[in-house]
């Protein structure tokens, strides 16, 4: 068989196994599967690429053996609430490898045509963003920096100018790529600049969004690369990683009641005064313990568990999932309520919970357990902050005004698992904490799980 012939059949074969696998990872118990399948393609589709340009098969090989090792190392090692920070770094792997191809072609090709110089503009600009937007992503996450919003005077002006300038010389290098070296260079600079100054303005509680853009981004710029290199199955892998990323991004968006233009550019949580904007909430805080929790939830005939990063950070996801046997075995129906922007990343609770084993059917979102609240009998907050404060509904002043929260303050009660009074990783104080039905349970989220456990038993 021709080798043009065979590539041409493995690569619409691996074409599928992306869109089944792209498909799977929509659904929980799926996306393990899902996960398998994608790889495969990829496999499948350097297998035969190599097979057909004749490449030098030790570096590519001994790159492969590298790569699997550091994967299967970082998915070993990389705990749960560390998960945000790798998918930023792993956006932020993909822009740079398409910088890199579009580095290459431009070096190794003689003379470029208009079209493959564009493409390479392309590949460079997005992956220079993807990438160090990325790290600033993986650096507010990870804490190295502050999650606040760097806001100065005039920093609409300067980034106009970083991106301006890359688009100048971008269409000067593409009108003349055999005299564009300085261009080239200046595209690389400006866009790697443009990716630190687009993300330092960006508060903490939006880098879900920020993360699924940059994954966006990061299969736009394989997309760009993929026309460099006239490689049909990086278009089409790039071009699917790009779609996703926007359709992502819009939901996130949308979960959040804001544009995303107000996102990249409004610093979220940068409001005077830490965001509550008029003096202190009304209320009084009313702790319990454990034992007394136990007795509400022993007599409780719906209860429903609303995660968050406190949930990461305690790793309680196994204690969680034995409470909510626990209840289910005393006659409760038990719901986990989902929020799209709870934790630090897209899916990041279902992932969570996914881990535990909690039946996939007992994953509620938004919209779905909203309009069953008021007959909740308990609803427990587990590290969650600004998806479930009711600032959201009720505080006009409030930097989350307008936006989409779990109404767990009608429930008839509430138990808010945490460590403190604390704000949350928005920096805005929550008035659900001071509510009348709302119950104050101080601790590690994973201790005192394990004591209403533990209180059943008894």
């Amino acid at each position: 068989m021709n080798i043009e012939y065979l590539k041409i059949i493995v690569y619409a074969i691996s074409t599928l196994l992306f869109v089944f696998g792209l498909k799977m990872l929509g659904k929980t118990h799926l996306a393990r599967r899902g996960n398998m399948l994608s790889s495969l393609g990829m496999l499948l589709a350097i297998l035969v690429t190599l097979i057909g340009n004749g490449f030098d098969y030790k570096w590519i090989a001994g790159g492969m053996i590298v790569g699997t090792l550091a994967g299967v190392l970082v998915a070993r090692l990389i705990v749960m609430t560390r998960m945000p920070e790798m998918v930023a770094l792993l956006n932020g792997f993909g822009g740079i490898s398409s910088l890199l191809l579009g580095w290459a072609v431009y070096v190794e090709t003689p003379a470029l045509d208009t079209f493959t110089a564009a493409t390479v503009f392309l590949s460079v600009l997005i992956g220079g963003i993807t990438f160090t937007g990325s790290l600033m992503a993986w650096g507010k996450l990870g804490e190295f920096i502050s999650g606040k919003p760097f806001l100065f005077s005039g920093q609409m002006f300067i980034n106009g100018i970083f991106l301006g300038v890359p688009l100048v010389a971008g269409l000067l290098f593409v009108l003349h790529p055999d005299s564009g070296t300085l261009y080239f260079y200046i595209i690389i600079v400006a866009a790697l600049l443009l990716g630190i100054t687009s993300v330092l303005p960006i508060g903490g509680a939006d880098m879900p969004v920020v993360i699924s853009l940059m994954n966006s981004y990061s299969g736009l710029a394989a997309a760009a690369a993929g026309f460099a290199v006239n490689n049909i199955l990086l278009i089409v892998a790039g071009s699917l990683v790009g779609a996703s990323g926007i359709i992502l991004t819009n939901i996130m968006c949308k979960s959040m009641n804001r544009t995303l233009i107000n996102v990249l550019f409004s610093g979220f949580g940068a409001a005077p005064g830490g965001g509550e904007g008029e003096g202190e909430i009304e209320g009084t805080v009313k702790p319990i313990n454990a034992d007394d929790a136990y007795l509400i939830l022993e007599s409780a005939s719906s209860v429903v568990i609303v995660p968050g990063y406190g949930l990461a950070v305690a790793q309680a996801q196994h204690a969680v999932r034995e409470l909510g046997d626990v209840l289910e075995e005393n006659g409760a129906e038990v719901r986990y309520a989902i929020h799209p922007v709870a934790g630090r990343m897209p899916g990041h609770m279902n992932v969570l919970l996914a881990e535990a084993s909690v039946p996939y059917d007992q994953l509620y979102e938004m919209d779905a357990i909203n309009p069953v609240m008021e007959s909740v009998d308990v609803a427990i907050v587990i590290g969650a902050n600004d998806v479930v404060n009711p600032a959201a509904r009720e505080n006009e002043s409030s930097p989350i005004y307008g936006m989409p929260i779990i109404n767990v303050d009608k429930a008839k009660t509430v138990f808010v698992l945490k460590r403190s009074m604390a704000a949350g990783f928005a920096g805005i104080q929550n008035s659900l904490f001071y509510k009348e039905n709302t119950r104050m349970l101080f601790g590690d989220a994973k201790e005192s799980v394990q004591n209403l456990v533990g209180a059943f038993k008894d």
